[in-house]
């Protein structure tokens, strides 16, 4: 059902295919303070998951250190930024890195050598700076499509996931996040060449990268067919070479042109259309005796984001956000690689959300803090267990 009949009417977006003269764009401190009721939101939500955290380990006796800078994905990427790439191919499954993407790891290597402490704590600096980054481009996608209302709401509603506490951990999906949301915000501003670039850094963060890169190419090809601009032209050539870029190095480096695809089916992550999606949301819900918690909310989260898609559809959402959740949602949910991770992957999905957030705008207080409270603790919960509890990766 659209929600259309009660939202703020959108703001007019800049034609993709022009250069919004300086005097328009907003000096970054007047932005800043736009944006910290966003910001102080989105710290808020994340510091009582922390907190919770926090004392569910001290009662388990669990750092929470660990937790969030070394373990699962984190340690990878630390091994990357210590020892570098694997040479070959190789046999054994789950055990090549070079099916991780390689700007978080180069980020974290030039970065401990700068930065005192070790490299672990230079990642997870590195991610919860991101994370604020992302919120920040968050909160500007909605207020410039339906103002600063709806912009804190679809930040808080993003920091308050279930999957939430992975935006302070180790992981790239803080800094792949920050780097899809500006560049959409640049789209939607009519930069596209600097959402090209911005593409261009997300397809070297994630393999997902290349519904950065989509979306991006969408908005220049659409604007070309309105004018022709040699600007617009390279932002529709710039936006996939990072991704383009990786997985043919990826080939060269295994010696054979599928090389990268090669290393996603060592991991079993293979493109099977959303058969074993299908095969284990039904196990889940209707076979399992006990199911595990963790594994029925991620369950939750993938049917709730084809939902949130419908609605984002009905809505009208502008054709960037709406190529970019497409694509990301068929990889993940067409993937048929290990299940556990399928809501922290779609994390970085945050245009899902702004149905649900022009919803809360024009709700009544009492409801509001009653749907964000219970977000809030959810989440806060969720995260904990997902770290403490569930014995596989988040």
């Amino acid at each position: 059902m659209s929600t259309t009949a009660s939202r703020p009417t959108p703001r007019a977006t800049t034609a993709p295919n022009s250069r919004p003269p300086p005097r328009n764009r907003p000096a970054l401190l007047p932005a800043l303070r736009r944006a910290a009721p966003a910001l102080l939101a989105y710290v808020a939500v994340r510091g009582t998951g922390l907190l919770f955290l926090t004392v569910w380990a001290h009662r388990q006796g669990h750092g929470v250190w660990p937790i969030l800078a070394t373990q699962w994905d984190a340690d990878w990427y630390l091994g990357i930024a210590e020892h570098g790439y694997a040479h070959g191919l190789g046999t054994a499954h789950n055990a090549n890195n070079l099916a991780f993407f390689p700007l978080y790891p180069t980020l974290v290597r030039a970065l401990s050598l700068l930065t005192p402490g070790s490299r672990a704590s230079t990642g997870l600096g590195l991610a919860v700076i991101a994370s604020l980054v992302a919120a920040w481009g968050v909160f500007a996608v909605g207020d410039r499509l339906y103002g600063r209302r709806a912009g804190v709401l679809l930040t808080t509603l993003w920091a308050a996931l279930p999957v939430g506490l992975v935006q302070w951990m180790g992981y790239t999906e803080s800094l792949f996040t920050a780097l899809a949301a500006w560049s959409l915000y640049a789209v939607l501003t009519g930069r596209l060449l600097a959402a090209a670039w911005l593409a261009a850094l997300a397809g070297l963060t994630r393999p997902t990268g290349v519904a950065v890169a989509a979306a991006v190419t969408t908005a220049a090809l659409l604007a070309l067919r309105r004018r022709f601009d040699v600007r617009t032209l390279a932002a529709a050539v710039v936006a996939p070479l990072g991704w383009c870029g990786y997985v043919g190095w990826v080939g060269l480096r295994v010696g054979r042109w599928d090389g990268y695809f090669a290393v996603q089916r060592l991991w079993h992550n293979e493109l099977d259309g959303g058969v074993e999606t299908l095969r284990e949301m039904r196990r889940l819900l209707l076979h399992a005796p006990t199911p595990e918690l963790f594994l029925v909310m991620v369950t939750l989260t993938l049917i709730a984001s084809v939902v949130l898609f419908g609605l984002a559809v009905a809505d009208r959402q502008p054709v960037a956000l709406l190529v970019f959740t497409a694509v990301l949602l068929a990889i993940v949910l067409g993937s048929g690689g290990v299940y556990f991770p399928r809501a922290r992957l779609l994390l970085p999905a945050f245009p899902l959300l702004l149905p649900l957030a022009l919803h809360l705008s024009c709700a009544s207080r009492r409801y509001l803090a009653l749907v964000l409270a219970a977000a809030v603790v959810g989440s806060a919960y969720c995260g904990a267990y997902m770290a403490l509890v569930y014995p596989g990766a988040p």
